[in-house]
């Protein structure tokens, strides 16, 4: 995974330079906003097109907290994909931080993919997004992906289907598809380069993301939190690689901090024994030994922040960059 360029999520893409390649007269590159409520699959969509993990997954709400940049280069195209925290209503400092994140990558769009879940029938919430939406983003073709049709029972699939078209009439595409499936993903990405416009490459070629490998490796631990922990223990979690260093050709070291909010939850985290933040650790391991690959030795301690999502010093500390207005 190369790093030969960094992203600053407050910089305006638009400023980004090309690179100068040979390449064919229409070759294709922008920018796609891919947004939605959260858990309605996006990171899952992007981690297939990529063919690699770089977004973590969980069934738990607002997973995805920064947006992230995905970039796939084909001969004729380079798609750079806004991964973008779900679309809901704060209820703290983190929370407007996500939001801000993700109404941000609206207007720098070339493209949006709106997801919305199949599984259920439009909601309030989807209302409000769409609405939202379509204020900021009247000039930006909008593709409609109505994802999850393998959970909708096959009587129900047609109705499902024209409720969300009908909530998006301003789509100029739509696509239903399980973004879980190849065949889906692959007709979904020839919609999307068809709407981008001509252009040059932004990156390099072997380049897929603009995060840096301890980043994702933070990623990794909170998703393994996320997977083995239950009620108000996900969303209280922050994890911060304080070491990422190879000791030898085989083995980097890899150390971080997991923080919790309450005693109660570093006491549920680390388990009867130690043995779930056990369960925690070898499930990160492995999944940063696969994206590294090579071996690691991983550290990880947890510490208790009281109320960080609403500290702004300490959302500073962990990365955060909050919204204009609290700064």
């Amino acid at each position: 995974m190369t790093q030969d360029f960094s992203f600053d999520p407050d910089q305006p893409l638009a400023e980004l330079l090309p690179l100068q390649e040979d390449l064919p007269p229409d070759h294709r590159s922008g920018f796609v906003a891919v947004i939605g409520r959260p858990n309605v699959g996006k990171s899952t969509l992007i981690n297939g097109w990529l063919g690699q993990k770089i977004a973590i997954v969980s069934p738990k709400p607002q997973t995805t907290r920064h947006r992230q940049l995905a970039i796939i280069t084909r001969p004729s195209a380079q798609v750079i994909l806004l991964d973008t925290p779900g679309l809901h209503k704060p209820q703290n400092l983190l929370g407007e931080y996500m939001m801000d994140q993700a109404t941000k990558s609206v207007p720098d769009a070339d493209v949006i993919c709106l997801l919305v879940d199949a599984s259920s029938r439009p909601s309030e919430a989807d209302s409000l997004a769409v609405h939202d939406l379509h204020e900021k983003a009247s000039d930006i073709p909008v593709l409609l992906v109505i994802n999850k049709i393998d959970l909708v029972p096959p009587q129900d699939l047609e109705a499902r289907i024209t409720a969300y078209r009908r909530l998006v009439p301003f789509s100029s595409q739509w696509i239903a598809l399980t973004a879980l499936e190849p065949s889906g993903r692959d007709e979904l990405f020839e919609q999307v380069v068809s709407l981008l416009p001509l252009g040059p490459r932004y990156y390099p070629a072997d380049q897929i993301t603009d995060q840096e490998e301890r980043f994702i490796a933070a990623e990794m631990i909170r998703e393994q939190v996320l997977l083995h922990t239950y009620q108000e223990v996900p969303h209280s979690v922050a994890v911060l690689v304080n070491e990422f260093k190879e000791r030898s050709g085989n083995l980097t070291y890899v150390g971080a901090t997991i923080y919790v909010e309450r005693e109660t939850q570093k006491r549920i985290l680390l388990g009867k024994h130690g043995q779930l933040i056990k369960q925690v650790g070898q499930g990160a391991r492995a999944e940063i030994e696969e994206m590294i690959g090579h071996k690691i030795y991983l550290d990880l301690w947890v510490k208790v922040w009281p109320n960080w999502r609403k500290d702004e010093h300490r959302l500073r500390w962990l990365g955060f960059a909050l919204p204009p207005s609290r700064s």
